[in-house]
């Protein structure tokens, strides 16, 4: 499984194809901050073209209490345009540094990379998604996630009006604090600014902030 991984983090990194969208339009710069049950995220990225962004990220693990801080980068691999709808094709990776520091553990960092796989597929009416993500840090963490969403519109809004999704979304976490999560969500999205919030069957307080510049 680690060859995999490694596999794939390389491919995205020399490839030169490349919540809210991971690629932006070209010279885009994007921030966007994500808060679960299960962490806590940071990240801010640049789009030299419209196939490929390269970012920052922090994050902080709740469940196994370590914090994560990486270079990612985000891979447009394929993308549908249709008359009524649109689908796309992401490759996510990143390399960076694991710290845990834990009275019960001891300190424990490691050497840490991502990657996994995003596709949606949307229409003005109907939204669909699905990612997964592997992660490898040594001893901190070695894991499988993934998450899936339904969504619905419940009105069509013209350019520059506030448009508003409701969204279902399933989290499966292996080694996680709960196998599955599932949570309703509302999505406002407005000019340069995504708003998500919700809250989970497991009584946690989801909100995601985009913003474009």
């Amino acid at each position: 499984m680690k060859f995999y991984l490694l596999v794939l983090l390389s491919m995205s990194l020399i490839t030169q194809f490349a919540w809210s969208r991971p690629v932006s339009y070209p010279t885009g710069l994007t921030a966007i901050l994500n808060n679960n049950g299960s962490q806590n995220s940071a990240l801010i990225h640049y789009s030299p073209t419209a196939k490929y962004s390269l970012g920052l990220r922090r994050e902080y693990q709740r469940n196994k209490k370590y914090s994560l801080t990486s270079l990612q980068m985000n891979n447009l691999l394929r993308r549908w345009n249709k008359r009524d709808s649109q689908a796309n094709f992401y490759l996510k990776s990143g390399l960076g540094y694991a710290d845990k520091n834990s009275s019960h553990d001891g300190d424990d960092s490691s050497l840490a990379f991502f990657t996994g796989i995003s596709v949606d597929w949307e229409t003005r009416r109907l939204f669909t998604m699905y990612e997964n993500r592997f992660i490898e840090a040594g001893s901190v963490d070695d894991r499988f996630i993934q998450r899936a969403r339904l969504g619905v519109a419940p009105y069509i809004a013209d350019f520059g009006q506030l448009h508003t999704w409701l969204m279902l979304e399933l989290d499966h976490e292996p080694k996680g604090k709960n196998d599955f999560t599932i949570t309703p969500l509302v999505r406002l999205f407005k000019d340069v600014h995504l708003v998500e919030f919700g809250l989970s069957n497991h009584h946690d307080i989801v909100f995601n902030w985009t913003v474009r510049f």
